[in-house]
């Protein structure tokens, strides 16, 4: 039997301790709250990561609807345009918040806020931190900030299992501990758990994060949006790193150029050419690497021994891969970064489980669509924790009744998923490689075993890509190359996409029959 942690009963229960559940955690202060990290607060988050800032139209010649413009320009077609407006409106207020909470943003020499560029953006809007330690920055601020608040109850190494149902609704968490499993009953809980990278071999993402947040709310009955849309970094350094280290677009925002292994300067004849969207820039680079090239940026000239003030991360992280970035090309290659399909929830988190909101990358709200716009993630996890806890307080607790019968839940581990979703779902997809992944996930999500869970997440990747006829943002298909033109979002729950999973696997069987 698990433990039930009486003392804590009917607190908000907030899975996750990055930029978003902090964010939420911090706005519901003085109300009662629980956040459930997995590792230390603040560690193992995407958030820490991150290396280029918030995106805020806070500039003098810049707007919420110049903003707006770029964003629905990346977002290719998908992005919700009502909730990326009042999500982008909302950016200046996020910055204003987050500076009250502790964080030191950088300043110009005469006080103004500094602000970089960044692919896709037309103007510089980019607020950051310590140079390239923004997310870093933040989250130590904000880390800070809940630990001097005493509403806030922080349970570290509690890995969150299963979220526990009364019905329709919820009622409560299951963790896991190192004394056992332990369970918070709660009928209000927050899911910020970060993305899918750990699904990856390539991924800048911590790689314990599978999409945890993603598979909780599935196996609960949430409704999930526009999971087929995986953005891929275009410049990860290429090295024998694991996870692969990030190289900023900031500095391709600075004058950084990408060369082929011939010198070339291949991505010149393109619309933006270095700096368009990330899935224009990651497909143009798998394709140098697909015809058995390789692919460097080059910052000699346009940063030469500027580059390890600008950017002391990206050169200590070059340096430790025996490349010096003011002297040397640096290798990239893409690798995944971030995913834009996510729990479908509306503006103020909501999913569609009674009691259950979903924040952050786990999300899917609209701002994104098809390829999310640079530093708009950052930008969506502050704005989002602050809706929804303004949301969460002012709804009061409900009496729920905790299941009698409790699950044992494997520990999850994607070892055997990340082979399948690498070879499978990756930048480049078609019908067979979609096929494939279904074939090989669908055994493993129907387990209960230690791959369950990854391989559930993995598999609704695939079911949502191979209902997508068309290439579009991040969802590239050499089969189909074009743009339909009225696409959508999708959603769908989990019932429904693991019939579609058994529907796509027999029609491939009865076809080579």
């Amino acid at each position: 039997m698990s433990e039930i942690l009486e003392g804590l009963r009917d607190r908000v229960v907030i899975v996750g301790s990055g930029l978003a559940g902090l964010m939420a955690a911090l706005t519901l202060a003085p109300e009662p709250t629980v956040i459930v990290t997995r590792a230390a607060l603040g560690g193992e988050t995407s958030s820490a990561w991150a290396q280029g800032g918030i995106a805020a139209s806070i500039g003098k010649d810049d707007s919420a609807a110049l903003h707006l413009a770029d964003t629905l320009a990346a977002g290719d077609g998908l992005c919700d345009a009502k909730v990326a407006a009042r999500i982008l409106a909302e950016a200046p207020a996020a910055i204003t918040a987050l500076e009250r909470a502790g964080v030191a943003f950088d300043r110009d020499s005469e006080g103004a806020l500094s602000l970089g560029l960044e692919a896709a953006h037309s103007l510089r809007r980019i607020v950051h931190a310590k140079g390239d330690g923004s997310g870093a920055a933040i989250v130590r601020a904000l880390v800070d900030a809940a630990a001097r608040t005493p509403s806030i109850t922080i349970l570290e190494g509690y890995e969150a299992r299963r979220l526990l149902l009364d019905g329709d609704r919820i009622a409560g968490l299951l963790c896991a501990t190192e004394r056992g499993t332990v369970i918070l009953p709660s009928s209000r809980v927050v899911l910020a758990t970060g993305g899918i990278g750990g699904l990856y071999d390539a991924t800048t993402n911590p790689t314990g994060n599978f999409g945890q947040g993603i598979a909780l709310a599935a196996r609960a009955g949430a409704l999930l949006a526009d999971m087929e849309f995986v953005q891929f970094h275009p410049t990860a350094l290429d090295s024998r790193r694991w996870p692969l280290a990030l190289v900023s677009e900031a500095v391709r925002g600075e004058g950084a150029t990408l060369l082929n292994e011939r010198s070339e300067r291949f991505m010149a004849g393109v619309e933006g050419a270095e700096l368009a969207p990330r899935d224009v820039v990651a497909r143009a680079i798998s394709a140098e690497i697909a015809r058995g090239g390789r692919v460097y940026l080059d910052a000699r000239r346009a940063l030469g021994d500027s580059f390890t003030r600008r950017f002391p991360v990206i050169d200590a992280l070059c340096r430790e891969a025996g490349v010096d970035p003011s002297r040397n090309l640096i290798p990239v290659r893409p690798a995944v970064h971030y995913h834009m399909g996510g729990v479908a929830t509306d503006e103020q988190g909501r999913s569609s489980v009674s009691g259950l909101w979903v924040i952050g990358e786990a999300a899917s709200t609209g701002l994104h669509g098809a390829n999310r716009l640079a530093s708009n993630s950052l930008l969506e996890a502050a704005v989002m924790g602050l809706r929804a806890g303004r949301d969460i307080a002012g709804i009061v607790a409900n009496r729920v009744k905790l299941p009698q019968q409790q699950v044992n839940v494997a520990a999850p581990d994607a070892s055997l998923v990340r082979p399948i979703v690498s070879s499978h779902l990756g930048v480049l997809r078609n019908a067979g490689s979609i096929q494939g992944a279904i074939e090989a996930l669908l055994p493993l999500a129907d387990g209960d075993g230690p791959a369950a869970d990854p391989a559930l997440v993995a598999l609704l990747i695939a079911v949502f890509a191979g209902l997508r006829t068309e290439s579009r943002g991040a969802h590239a298909r050499t089969d189909f190359p074009l743009k339909l033109p009225d696409s959508q979002r999708r959603r769908m729950n989990l019932p429904d996409a693991l019939d579609t999973a058994s529907s796509m696997t027999f029609n491939s069987l009865a076809r080579s029959a």
